[in-house]
Parts: structure tokens; sequence; C-alpha cells
């Protein structure tokens, strides 16, 4: 039998506009302004044509068109497509927290789910929002990831940072800090490594991926020193998702985890609260990091900065991360439909690897999973 090779058909991206006083629009105009990057997708930005037109005159660039359409079925290859979520006129104020920017951010993300429900469109990149004005009725959440997980009645989902040489998923997510130890339950954390390690494989096209999983106290407790959730949770944790033919160890002590070499050494990286592992990826990966929500049953990605209030307008803000987050939406749902291609058809395609040379160096290389002060 001949091998076959999966055809793709081009992919719509839909791109919500987030709170239009930040730096939303400066990052996707400067990246659609690159024609050669609509070679590689179709976007299409839910937002306003007036406000579009108010960022490209502040930020004194030309070279750039809308296509204005009513909906996601009239996107046109080639050309920058948007779509009006408002006809009424717009205040802007840039650097501002505003109601009618909440608003608009709202509306332009419902718009965008509900085309990704309806099959309209492959991939959502989301612009920053501000997480205050944004709240209402039917927003009361602390941000995309817990909001896209009720929407799309996600069984579970985890928000992960990703940039060239880094995969942070983060256990407790947007939780207060005095909140996260009473968050933390062998469960949560077996749920959490499922997720990831289906997503390495089916998202990121990594077979038999490896997961660090870092420690809640200093020095990973110790053995039980300086707190007891490493011993009474996290560890019995790891054994039972070892069990399921998940490959996480640790748990590792956070600092010297990042301060040596190791975490090269892993696929994923799984975090106890946010800033353990955020404030590491940032500092090695700001500016081309990615936020990613795992799980979904929709591909969703998002730059890993904010609206950036104090340099809106200034033509100061670097599209990077922005660009960053449009590459990474194409490459996984190409990764998912392949990955779905293959396990439903796997005669039809050539072995990529042979499973015996890489269990035999799984094991190999990784550090001591112990709780030893050298981490």
């Amino acid at each position: 039998m001949e091998n076959e090779t999966l055809q793709l058909p081009p992919l719509r991206v839909g791109i919500t506009h987030g709170d239009v006083n930040g730096i939303g629009y400066e990052v996707m105009i400067k990246t659609l302004g690159d024609s050669r990057i609509l070679e590689l997708f179709t976007p299409i930005i839910y937002g306003s044509s007036k406000v579009a037109s108010y960022h490209r005159k502040a930020l004194d660039i030309s070279d750039i068109h809308f296509n204005i359409i009513r909906s996601a079925d009239q996107a046109v290859a080639g050309k920058v497509n948007l779509i009006n979520i408002t006809s009424d006129e717009i205040k802007i104020d840039l650097g501002q927290i505003t109601d009618i920017a909440g608003e608009m951010a709202f509306q332009a993300l419902e718009a965008a789910t509900e085309d990704l429900q309806k099959g309209k469109l492959d991939a959502l990149v989301t612009a920053p929002i501000n997480k205050q004005n944004i709240q209402r009725k039917q927003f009361n959440f602390p941000g995309h990831t817990e909001y896209l997980t009720k929407k799309f009645e996600a069984h579970e989902s985890l928000m992960l940072m990703v940039s060239h040489t880094l995969r942070i998923g983060v256990l407790t997510g947007h939780v207060a800090l005095r909140d996260v130890p009473g968050n933390i339950h062998k469960d949560a954390i077996i749920e959490k490594l499922r997720v990831f390690s289906q997503s390495l494989e089916r998202d990121f096209g990594i077979r038999k991926p490896r997961i660090a999983l870092l420690g809640l106290n200093p020095h990973a407790s110790d053995q039980g020193v300086i707190g007891k959730e490493e011993q009474e949770v996290i560890i019995p944790a790891l054994q039972e998702a070892f069990e399921e033919g998940i490959l996480a160890f640790g748990p590792y002590p956070a600092d010297g985890f990042f301060g040596s070499s190791n975490f090269q050494k892993f696929d994923g990286i799984l975090a106890m609260y946010h800033d353990q592992g955020l404030i590491p990826f940032k500092t090695l990966s700001f500016g081309s990091g990615v936020n990613f929500t795992a799980g979904l049953p929709f591909v969703r990605t998002s730059p890993a900065h904010g609206t950036a209030f104090d340099i809106a307008g200034k033509n100061q803000a670097s599209p990077d991360s922005f660009r960053e987050a449009v590459y990474l939406a194409i490459d996984i749902a190409r990764n998912r439909k392949i990955y779905d291609e293959v396990s439903a058809n796997p005669l039809k395609f050539s072995v990529l690897e042979d499973d015996s040379d890489t269990d035999k160096n799984i094991l190999k290389n990784l550090p001591d999973d112990s709780n030893s002060n050298d981490l």
C-alpha cells in the first residue's frame, strides 16, 4: 500500500480585537500588514472598521486595507477580512479603562466563539482584554481561559504558556495566592496532567511527552519538613498518573529547576500556581510568548502580554507575540487535523518513529526527581 500525504485546506483564523483602548489593533495591523503572512491563512477580524481606521491613522500605517464582510463565509483569501460587530459610533480613549471598550471586547468574543462553534473558523486568536471592564452578567470570569472553558463546555482545560523553548502549564490558574493550597488536590493534578499530555501529543506532535511537575513549597518541602503537600498530594498524584502511562516526573523545587538547565530536558512543565510558572516564562520568553488554552475542542491562542495601556497609540508595541500566536494557532490546527486523520486511519500513513528506540531513551538524561536541595 502506498503512503498517502494528508492534504489540508486553507485555514480560517478568527481574531478578536480585544480592548480597543489598548495595543490590540496596533499588533494586529503590524502583523497583518505584512502580506506574506496572508499566504499562510485567511484572517477574519471581529471588530470595527472605524476603530481599525482610527488606529491605522494614529500609527501612520497605510499599507494595510480591510475587506469588510458580513459573515465569515464571505472571507476572501489573501485579504484582511473584518466583520463589524456593531454599527454604533465608538469613542476611543487610548490607555483608559472604559465601559464601551469592555462591551466591544465582549461582543467580539461572543461573535467569534459562535462562529467557531458553527464550524466557520479553524482557530481563534484573541487580542488582550482588560479583565475589569469586560466583567458583566455574561462574562463573570477572571480571563479568556475560564470563559472559553465554560462556553465550550470543556471537561477540563489548561492555561499553557508556549515559546520556542518552553511549554508551561498552570495548575490553579487565575486564583488568589492565599487560595492556592486549598485548590491543589490529587484528582486535579491528574486531570491537568491528562490534558497536558494529550495536548503535547495531539497539538504539538510530540510522541511520549515528558512532563515535569513543580513542587508547591520551598525546596519541594524537603521531604515534608517545609509543608506536607508534596508528600500527601503531589507525589501520590504523580504515581497514579505514571501508572496511567503519563510520563510525569517530580516534584521539582521551582527555583533550582529553572536556575539550572533541567527545564530544557522536558517537553512540558506543570507549575502549581500562576506566578510560579509565568515569572520564569516571561523572563525567558516575554517577547515571543503565546498563551494557548489546551483541552478545548477548538484552537485558541493569544499573545502573552496585556493591553499595555501605557504605550497604546504610541507606535511602540512589538507585534512579535501576536505574530507567534497566529503561527501557533495555525500549527496546532494543522497538527490536530493530521493527528485525528492518522489516528482514524493509521495504516494509510507511514510510521514516523520506531517506538522501541523512543522507549529506550524516555528516562535518559532526566534530572533526579527527588526533593533534593541541588535542584
